[in-house]
């Protein structure tokens, strides 16, 4: 028999992964709060230090979540698929930002999913999701384009519809892209830019509401056309406005 030499785990890799499977194992429960730095440092016979690079590894996957101060601690994460598409949302938009992967790329893959989302909506959509979908529609037909709230409603729009999918890895994706894109897509909204994309998530309701599945997919074609349409424009424009800083810049 022919051994082979194998690298010793390192201390904090052993702490991370014995905590890692009490995790996934359900031995610790989504919400619950794990023992101090100081009582894990004592059970796994480490330093303190050690078990803090531990959580903060966990922390990066998503697995903890830290609350500061005396009542706080280390939490474990609720990890569902509304937990997912934002840990995916965040991480697409700091490589966007970063400039490691570029808006087109993003901006296709958006494309391929929303437009197939909107039709499996259209066949598989209940009552609530489309009291969801109006009530949205209707609160921006309310605001101006420049209101706080447009943001948000947006993302819950399309975010919506993925719901209203049936397909919860699905949600999670199309919440995650539309999330990392906004902020780029906002640099290119006015008045009448606002009223236009308010009419066409009209028609996308619409068609979604009358389970109409070619016509739902064929609307959000057309809105993610005119919003990449908007964008072009303005890159083309020679105002020196077309900066990856400027374009990914929070709105």
């Amino acid at each position: 028999m022919a051994f082979k030499p194998r690298p010793v785990t390192r201390a904090r890799e052993q702490v991370e992964k014995q905590i890692r499977e009490a995790i996934l194992s359900g031995t610790f429960k989504r919400g619950e709060r794990l023992p101090s730095e100081a009582e894990l440092a004592e059970k796994f016979a480490v330093s303190r230090t050690t078990v803090r690079e531990a959580l903060r590894s966990l922390a990066s996957a998503g697995l903890i979540y830290k609350v500061p101060g005396a009542t706080g601690g280390s939490f474990v994460q609720v990890i569902d698929h509304r937990s997912l598409g934002g840990m995916l949302g965040e991480s697409v938009g700091n490589t966007l930002r970063l400039g490691t992967v570029e808006y087109e790329e993003v901006a296709q893959v958006r494309r391929l999913l929303e437009v197939p989302t909107a039709a499996l909506a259209a066949a598989n959509r209940t009552e609530e999701d489309i009291e969801t979908l109006r009530g949205i529609v209707d609160r921006q037909k309310e605001v101006t384009f420049d209101h706080p709230e447009v943001p948000g409603l947006d993302i819950g729009f399309h975010s919506a519809i993925a719901e209203a999918s049936g397909n919860r890895i699905l949600a999670s994706f199309v919440t995650a892209l539309h999330a990392a894109v906004r902020p780029v897509l906002a640099k290119h909204l006015d008045a009448e830019a606002g009223r236009d994309t308010v009419l066409q998530h009209a028609a996308i309701v619409k068609a979604i509401t009358a389970g109409e599945a070619e016509t739902a997919a064929g609307a959000m074609e057309e809105h993610l056309s005119y919003l990449q349409g908007l964008r072009d424009a303005r890159v083309a424009q020679p105002d020196g406005r077309n900066t990856m800083a400027d374009l990914t810049a929070p709105t």
